[in-house]
């Protein structure tokens, strides 16, 4: 009896579970259906829908039907493609790390492949499209296991993305050395990065198809497993679930349908981000979505949706002749910014404000050490640095400029090396104290300007200006740089200033700001004239090329004035970095003094970023290292932070434009392949 009466009132429940999933299913698949028609009768021909139509039933006129078949039914069938391959391996990954924030662009699948395909055009080899695909893949899950393997699959959402961001920041650094390096090798190589759907022909489509399907396919097989590891290793292992191989092959395909769509149309940002967590309210309406044999093809859909709606989007509010240039990456990277800023605000912080560093007692006498050890340290590599170069000098020449007495080469070019010297000292510097004062405040040993979108900010402001007033000075650039990283510290810090400064928040605020940013720099870049996306281009690598010193000035004020206000209210920071009671009993407002640290910050690295251009890590390292060697007390941390950081900044500045000369190599991209390993320890040692 109790078998009868319960088996009418489970299957109801079944057949409205799948009822829904059903119905969800085939409302998603005619809005793509929809905006797939709508994205095929938008170009820059005038090739409306009758003229469309009639190319669809064979009656159109040679030109029109040419204009449907070889490109815009490649660029629809391209976006379908892309879309549904990134949601799919969106969710995938979601499912097998039990991250809401996995996907190929948080765990630098992406970023893997870019450098992947980057190395193999510099070795000038033309390669077929399969070719191309079995590198990207091969670099994307190469970058995959190593964020995996550092943030631990199931931790927190926070170290995933960062350990994501960190690596991406690295490689994209590295390939973007490449590309300045091997211009005529990686030509196109930058305008592919940004993800564009447009297509000439079906080739391409029909190459890709077949490995996107074939991965499909291998998640749809083993979703079940899949699904078996939300119950948790132990229960899943008591399933009779594999559970490593299970997660190595889910990687693995994800992988790949990521190899194939990067192939196909570049890396188009955050849409394996986004369309699972679009897919995820729909699940919660229908229930038979929530297993992953459901919830693949969902995500594939509202992922093709996201592409083509972003295409159609772009075109419908864009002239025609503007979107084409416009990469479809682009605007689904600021869809995906947004929408991190926005889960991040919602976010159920469980992290809160990092603990402080364990109190170390450093002596007097160590803490002197230090300082003079690294002050011989700066003193020997500002020397090294105004004499290496393409001209090696003497220390004589050097002494006979200071008295006005060189001759006309010796003056040109200490004229021209002396002002990058001082950009580089000072940047590194300036960058430093930000980084001290971020962390001091924000009680984050994870914060930094670059990593919040601070130096980001700054970057875009001055790209617009460079971009677009290119004899602008360097008081100009400054000005630019700084309203940038002002108007982006308001969104990033005023975000995260509900319950506090805490980890996760903050952190992902800032990613998405930087993420933002970044796409807004890419547009302008792919936008202007080819001689100022170089010059951008060479900006945005760290490089002190052709700074005078009428450019480094604003930075010397700027740096006297921080680290006066820092070093008269080094105890001030010392008591808003324990927590937020001590300075209340104390008498002191910390939400003042949090606020005048912050500003000062978020100056010193706008005039550090139109002095030497954008510069990762540099605010994370020099705090970190500083602490380590003198404790936490920042009347010692300050100096030896300073110092760290010229010294780190003009060290890089000198290896990029001596080791591989007459070729030049940022100070940024120098910086970044030191601070990517220290970034990924210090996630590591504060995992432990």
């Amino acid at each position: 009896m109790a078998v009868t009466a319960t088996t009418p009132t489970a299957r109801p429940a079944t057949v409205s579970s799948r009822a829904g999933a059903a119905a969800v299913t085939s409302a998603l698949v005619l809005l793509v259906a929809a905006l797939a028609v709508v994205d095929i009768t938008q170009g820059t021909a005038a090739v409306g829908p009758a003229e469309v139509l009639k190319a669809l039933t064979g009656r159109a006129d040679p030109a029109d039907a040419s204009v449907v078949i070889a490109s815009r039914l490649p660029r629809m069938t391209a976006g379908l493609l892309v879309g549904a391959a990134l949601g799919a391996a969106g969710v995938a990954l979601q499912a097998v790390s039990r991250n809401v924030l996995a996907s190929p662009d948080t765990l630098a699948v992406n970023a893997g492949s870019y450098f992947a395909l980057g190395v193999a055009a510099v070795t000038g080899v033309s390669l077929p499209l399969l070719a191309s695909s079995g590198i990207a893949f091969a670099g994307g899950l190469a970058a995959a296991a190593v964020v995996l393997g550092l943030s631990g699959l199931g931790a927190g959402t926070v170290r995933l993305v960062l350990a994501g961001t960190a690596l991406a920041l690295g490689l994209t650094a590295v390939t973007e050395g490449l590309l300045l390096l091997f211009p005529r090798q990686t030509e196109g190589l930058y305008q592919w990065n940004q993800g564009n759907i447009g297509q000439n022909g079906f080739d391409g489509v029909l190459q890709m198809l077949p490995v996107a399907v074939v991965a499909l396919t291998g998640l749809l097989l083993i979703a079940r497993r899949v699904d078996a590891l939300a119950l948790g290793d132990d229960a899943a292992r008591g399933l009779g679930v594999p559970v490593r191989a299970t997660r190595v092959t889910a990687v693995v395909l994800a992988t790949l349908l990521s190899a194939a769509a990067v192939t196909l149309a570049g890396p188009i940002g955050f849409v394996g981000l986004c369309a699972p967590a679009l897919a995820r309210p729909l699940a919660r309406r229908a229930r038979g979505l929530r297993r992953l044999r459901a919830g693949v093809p969902v995500a594939g859909l509202v992922g093709a949706a996201l592409v083509l709606g972003a295409d159609v989007l772009l075109r419908a509010f864009v002239d025609a002749d503007t979107a084409v240039a416009v990469p479809t990456g682009v605007v689904t990277s600021l869809v995906g910014a947004t929408f991190l800023v926005v889960m991040a605000a919602r976010l159920r912080d469980t992290a809160g404000a990092a603990a402080p560093d364990r109190l170390r007692i450093r002596s007097r006498a160590v803490f002197l050490t230090t300082l003079t050890v690294l002050t011989v340290v700066l003193a020997g590599v500002t020397v090294a640095a105004v004499l290496l170069g393409d001209s090696k000098l003497l220390l004589g020449d050097v002494a006979n400029w200071a008295q006005g007495r060189a001759g006309r080469t010796v003056s040109f070019v200490l004229d021209t090396r002396v002002p990058r010297v001082s950009a580089a000292l000072l940047a590194g510097a300036a960058l430093a104290l930000a980084g001290t004062l971020v962390q001091a405040v924000t009680r984050n040993p994870l914060a930094e300007p670059a990593v919040l979108g601070v130096s980001g900010g700054g970057a875009l402001g001055a790209v617009i200006l460079v971009t677009t007033v290119p004899v602008a000075g360097g008081w100009g650039v400054a000005g630019a740089a700084f309203a940038g990283s002002a108007v982006t510290a308001v969104v990033v810090f005023g975000l995260a200033a509900r319950g506090g400064y805490r980890q996760n928040r903050l952190v992902l605020v800032g990613i998405g700001a930087a993420t933002a940013t970044t796409a807004l720099i890419s547009l302008l870049i792919v936008l202007t004239d080819p001689f100022n996306a170089t010059k951008a281009l060479t900006w945005l690598s760290g490089s002190t090329y052709g700074r005078t010193l009428p450019d480094v000035l604003p930075l010397a004020v700027v740096l006297a004035v921080g680290v006066a206000v820092a070093g008269v209210r080094h105890r001030e920071l010392d008591l808003v970095s324990l927590d937020e009671d001590t300075p209340r009993l104390l008498g002191l407002d910390p939400a003042r003094g949090r606020l005048g640290f912050l500003v000062l910050s978020v100056l010193l690295s706008a005039t550090a970023v139109a002095a030497a251009g954008t510069i990762g890590f540099v605010g994370l390292v020099a705090p970190h290292a500083a602490r380590a060697l003198v404790g936490r007390r920042h009347t010692r941390v300050l100096p030896v932070a300073l110092l760290l950081g010229a010294v780190l900044v003009c060290t890089a500045d000198l290896v990029g434009r001596t080791v591989i000369a007459p070729a030049q190599l940022g100070a940024g991209l120098m910086t970044a392949v030191i601070g990517t390993p220290y970034f990924l320890y210090v996630l590591v040692r504060s995992r432990r």
